[in-house]
């Protein structure tokens, strides 16, 4: 009787952890993320092949997603903040896939018939289609940011409730979910593309993501039911609170907020009914203007300023998975089934970094944690520096990085010197593999990739200290705000790098942008260590004594001016 009770209990609680709000969010995020990554890995490759093997169409779609996120993060996240939160969960989750699935299959219609295109209007036609593509993947991305921002940083947080231990687990499982899907997700795509074609690749990842939607709906309501907290919002109750009584009352019973006060005052008189009745239709037109001010005023103003600061920079680089990388890649013979392999490797090495990040916080402490995972980071990232003067490098400052873009707007004549064996930004350059000599060495491309993978150890570890930094250390009624302004500062230092590689596209100045990209990672990790050394003085450097709730709480309340 006692074994088969035990027995009893334990499948009683294997089912419970099945049906939990936990669970739930963990698939939800799983088949979410997996859609996201197969297209990440796939439109690169896409826009590449449909532009002549050239970084460009890459660089100006990166510049345009960069650019809207920058302008719009702090809305979106003021967003996130008034409206209910599955409301807000919903709405991007339909907006997300719905224009991830008209892509595809405009992308597909590209595919099919991009010689007629070519033909109709001198090739006007196809180029509204780029257009089109652009615009509706940037649409697709900004639905994306109010996705991440409403599970990743607030319904995980709401779900793990006051424990910081717990957090930091589902914060980690959240990472993990995140690799696996990059390990899992690009093979299959690269596979499809490879030994199928770019048109099946297409269909494929739409109808993904037509059926995944569903499921993600469902399960996101099921996560709501499962977790009575998520109904309840602190910035509703203020707002509640601000319409039958004064604001300042409101302000004053708020004594934890004190830190973030300028936020406050200027989102009360964006966010008052009578405002807009007594300014006219000027003060709604320009409400959007004092939301994104007052987003970040409040975002300056936060003990965690340096913190996100440091994070800002690690996205000026080129040494990520991302289209440029991949892109740089092909160009250089690379096949997409070579690429995705890559990539899960670089998924895997990840994995390992957020590992590293639970052991080293329960030792080491939260703040620590990412200390030392910015000296790790930047140990591995002292390979891609040796890969710019290791054998079979491309680099060669010779050749003006701004050759090709200024062949491409001022004609092939204006530049007769110029190297045929540069990639074109035409769109009728022959194929890649009469386009691009073979490699006479295999030692830099080996030392670049080693060190991006082994990078990435040190920087999601890093990535996830400051995502918990800031879950802890943000209230609750500007968790949306200030996470949409920590994804603003991301992008701006994103958009950075899609800039510097528009300028120069030729991949023999690929080797000067890799220099540069290590440097901001290391200026990154300096503001980092500014921070840690305020908060622990020290402390910083006694990495074995255990986690005490000083360091990672309370001792962060740091004078607001830097």
């Amino acid at each position: 009787m006692d074994n088969s009770g035990h027995k009893k209990t334990r499948c009683e609680s294997i089912r419970d952890f099945f049906t939990s709000a936990k669970f739930l969010i963990y698939m939800g995020h799983a088949l979410s993320t997996w859609g996201d990554r197969m297209w990440n890995f796939a439109v690169s490759v896409f826009l590449v092949e449909l532009y002549g093997n050239s970084l460009l169409l890459t660089a100006v779609y990166g510049l345009v997603v960069a650019g809207s996120v920058l302008l719009l993060g702090a809305i979106i996240g003021d967003w996130v903040d008034k409206n209910p939160r599955l409301k807000v969960a919903q709405t991007s989750l339909l907006v997300q896939n719905s224009c991830v699935i008209l892509c595809g299959v405009l992308l597909m219609l590209v595919f099919q018939f991009k010689e007629q295109l070519m033909e109709l209007y001198n090739g006007w036609i196809l180029t509204v289609c780029y257009i089109l593509v652009i615009t509706i993947a940037n649409i697709a991305n900004l639905a994306s940011t109010a996705t991440a921002i409403t599970i990743q940083r607030d319904w995980v947080v709401v779900v793990a409730g006051q424990d910081s231990s717990r957090l930091a687990d589902m914060n980690a499982t959240v990472r993990i979910i995140d690799q696996l899907t990059n390990i899992l997700a690009p093979m299959l795509v690269g596979q499809i593309m490879t030994f199928g074609s770019h048109f099946v690749g297409c269909g494929f990842i739409s109808g993904w993501n037509l059926c995944s939607m569903c499921v993600e709906y469902a399960l996101l309501w099921k996560v709501y039911q499962k977790t009575p907290a998520l109904a309840e919002k602190a910035g509703q109750k203020e707002q509640e609170l601000k319409q039958l009584g004064p604001s300042r009352d409101v302000e004053n019973g708020q004594s934890p907020e004190e830190s973030s006060q300028p936020l406050m005052n200027e989102t009360a008189v964006v966010t008052s009914p009578d405002s807009p009745k007594k300014e006219g239709c000027c003060y709604q037109v320009a409400e959007p203007m004092r939301t994104f001010k007052a987003g970040w005023v409040a975002y300056y103003n936060q003990n965690i300023f340096l913190a996100g600061m440091s994070l800002a920079f690690l996205y000026m680089t080129v040494l990520g998975f991302d289209c440029i990388t991949t892109g740089y890649a092909y160009t250089q013979g690379l096949s997409g089934s070579v690429l995705s392999l890559l990539m899960g490797a670089s998924a895997i090495s990840g994995i390992c970094g957020t590992v590293a990040f639970t052991w080293i916080r329960k030792k080491c402490g939260l703040i620590r944690t990412g200390f030392i995972s910015g000296v790790a980071q930047l140990s591995c990232l002292m390979l891609c520096i040796a890969s710019v003067f290791a054998p079979g490098s491309v680099f060669d400052l010779s050749i003006s990085p701004f050759q090709d873009l200024y062949t491409h707007l001022m004609g092939e004549q204006s530049l007769p010197e110029a190297d045929h064996n540069l990639i074109s930004l035409n769109v009728t350059t022959v194929a890649p593999a009469e386009e691009m000599p073979p490699l006479q060495s295999y030692m830099s491309v080996s030392l670049l990739f080693a060190g991006v993978i082994a990078a990435r150890v040190g920087l999601w570890s890093f990535d996830l200290t400051v995502t918990q930094l800031i879950q802890e250390n943000v209230i609750e009624s500007e968790r949306g705000v200030i996470n949409g302004v920590q994804n603003s500062m991301n992008y701006l230092l994103d958009l950075l790098h899609f800039v510097m590689v528009i300028l120069a596209p030729n991949p023999e100045a690929f080797g000067l942008l890799v220099i540069i990209s290590v440097s901001f990672v290391a200026l990154g990790h300096l503001m980092y260590f500014r921070f840690a050394f305020k908060s622990l003085g020290s402390r910083l450097f006694l990495c074995c004594s255990p986690e005490q709730k000083v360091e990672t709480v309370d001792s962060l309340s740091l004078p607001t001016t830097v």
